[in-house]
């Protein structure tokens, strides 16, 4: 009988996988390399190349002008609601627009103006970079306001309670990212959101790491504000459009600072007075990216077929098992686990921690075929989309970074780190 350390026993468990089906849903290509930075950039839907093709000949090549009122105008609102089931979050709450930063750079400033009276906003140092930027910057433009990031003591899990700390009466706006760009961290929606509540602060979470693997419920929750990408877990293209969240209450009383016409009320009266359209539809700008745009919708079924709550399930197992591996072949080997161990409070990556790390992930790309990422100071992360990676893969992954470890390919490698990692 096969033991969690064969290959066959990770034969065994995609047999058994009720979801081992949707893997042929997507372009898989080299068949010889294994992906798993499904966390930075998911696979190609093979949907989606039908779908851009019918964009781009029918719709753009023989309709033109014609297509924005058979198609395009609507897209937003249409994929945005197909969005919101897989948030836990009622049709008219989400939109797709922009980018992830330019949506949180909205929606920290309109925050920002429905606490007129409070000083500060807090996060976490497990948040990701870029929101700290836009934080940094947006506070500069409302002025007399002050940025709290709170200290991780691991750098693996949050640090909760110095964060109860320092929510208080000066707190306008807590805004986090749900699951943690290098450990995986998973923070508790629900508690969070209650914690900024009590406290009279505005939540608002980046979902961009955890959207399209697991199920969420932010109307349950009662969040008022979230954002995220859809080139991740929801597989809508590289640069794909962000999509952002305002809870129906909220949507009337707060403004968008970066105002368009197709945010207007009526943006074809060309009114020289802006006039905020109702709604959800008052977050929109510019012009939509009609083709990246229709890019997300094709995944976003696929992910609806399959179900949150199962690809949650089979996440955990694949995460688990992954796990598994690690402390049998890669703990012995000089590998730290930097996520999570619990998995209610992993998401659907898993770090593995080296002194080396950065030249073992290029000997892993460069020799063994196996697609990673790294960030820095020592992390590989190590992604799982359960919607098309396998259990064969992530056994034949730890297998070739044993390799690579064994035979020490990863010292011809420079430890100076390339500009993307």
């Amino acid at each position: 009988m096969a033991t969690p350390l064969d290959a066959d026993f990770a034969l065994e468990l995609d047999r058994a996988d009720a979801l081992a089906r949707f893997r042929e849903e997507f372009v898989i290509g080299d068949a010889d390399a294994i992906y798993l930075d499904g966390n930075s950039l998911g696979r190609l839907p093979r949907r989606c190349v039908d779908r851009m093709r019918d964009v781009v000949e029918r719709q753009w090549g023989g309709r033109l002008i014609r297509a924005w009122a058979d198609d395009w105008f609507d897209a937003p609102r249409r994929i945005g609601a197909k969005i919101a089931r897989l948030l836990g979050a009622t049709a008219d709450e989400v939109i797709v627009a922009d980018s992830t930063s330019v949506n949180l750079f909205k929606l920290v400033i309109a925050a920002l103006k429905a606490r007129p009276g409070r000083s500060r906003v807090v996060t976490d140092d497990l948040n990701f970079p870029s929101d700290l930027y836009v934080l940094r910057g947006a506070l500069e433009l409302a002025g007399d306001r002050a940025l709290k990031v709170v200290r991780s003591e691991d750098g693996v899990n949050a640090p909760l309670a110095a964060m109860a700390d320092e929510i208080d009466e000066r707190t306008a706006l807590v805004t986090l990212s749900h699951t943690a760009f290098k450990s995986g961290y998973v923070h508790d929606l629900a508690a969070m959101t209650a914690l900024a509540h009590r406290s009279g602060a505005l939540m608002l979470w980046d979902l961009s790491h955890s959207v399209g693997a697991m199920p969420l419920a932010l109307d349950e929750a009662g969040v008022d504000l979230a954002v995220g990408c859809t080139y991740k877990y929801l597989n809508g293209g590289p640069g794909a459009p962000a999509f952002l969240y305002v809870r129906r209450g909220l949507q009337e009383s707060l403004p968008n600072p970066v105002r368009g016409w197709f945010g207007q009320r009526g943006p074809f009266d060309f009114a020289l007075e802006y006039d905020p359209a109702p709604g959800i539809a008052r977050f929109l700008t510019g012009t939509p990216p009609t083709l990246s745009l229709a890019a997300i919708e094709p995944a976003v079924d696929l992910l609806l077929e399959a179900g949150l709550d199962r690809l949650r399930q089979k996440s955990v197992r694949q995460t688990e098992y992954l796990i598994g591996l690690w402390e049998a072949l890669l703990r012995p080997r000089g590998f730290s686990l930097n996520s999570p161990r619990d998995p209610v409070r992993r998401g659907s990556h898993v770090s593995f921690g080296h002194r080396d790390g950065w030249r073992i992930d290029q000997a892993l790309i460069g020799d063994m075929r196996v697609l990673p990422d790294f960030r820095h100071p020592d992390n590989i992360r190590f992604g799982v989309a359960p919607v098309y990676t396998s259990f064969a893969e992530i056994h034949e992954a730890v297998t070739r970074l044993v390799r690579v470890m064994d035979e020490r390919r990863y010292e011809k490698y420079p430890m100076g780190r390339a500009a993307v990692t």
